[in-house]
């Protein structure tokens, strides 16, 4: 399979922020074919957290989406800190977006969001017992509602087209799959 990779030939950086990077490749293809100009977006890693609460019930996150102009219903989660574990980030995305602990936390998913320009990974958990231990702990550009949903409203949702978040939605298909094998 190494004979697919592309052999990356220089690269310099454009733009270097806290929460993107864009750099531009120039890459020999494996054919021999010299690539100029090819731009990779370099993300922090996030996590997406399937949460369901002692109740049975998942928990969802409705908020405000700058880029798309969108009011977007989606699971709880966010950026992984430097350093930061995913399994203890996404426990602390929770506490601080919900106000939710859980008694497990299960690894059920690690996707590349867009492994064609983009760097980053989506580790998606699968979080059971979940129980409202405190008040939301928003960042200042963060306001959101938090939401809870029984398994078959959340299916509707999807077959609905509610929940336009594709790594949301692909978080929630291996969430309800796993939640499926385990009955």
């Amino acid at each position: 399979m190494e004979i697919l990779k592309w052999q990356k030939l220089s690269s310099r950086y454009l733009v270097e922020e806290r929460w993107a990077t864009l750099r531009v490749d120039t890459c020999k293809l494996q054919n021999g074919t010299i690539k100029d100009d090819y731009y990779v977006l370099e993300y922090p890693d996030w996590a997406n957290a399937i949460a369901l609460t002692k109740e049975n019930k998942l928990i969802l996150v409705r908020q405000y989406r700058h880029a798309a102009d969108i009011i977007s219903l989606e699971v709880p989660g966010g950026v992984i800190e430097a350093g930061e574990e995913p399994e203890i980030g996404v426990r602390r995305e929770l506490l601080e977006e919900t106000g939710y602990t859980f008694d497990s936390c299960e690894l059920i998913a690690t996707l590349y969001p867009n492994p064609a320009t983009s760097t980053n990974r989506t580790f998606t958990y699968l979080l059971k017992g979940g129980v409202k231990t405190q008040e939301q702990h928003l960042d200042e550009h963060e306001i959101l509602d938090v939401e809870e949903y029984t398994i078959e409203e959340v299916k509707q949702l999807l077959l609905d087209n509610k929940i336009e978040q594709s790594l949301h939605a692909a978080a929630l298909f291996y969430g309800l799959l796993k939640l499926q094998a385990v009955k």
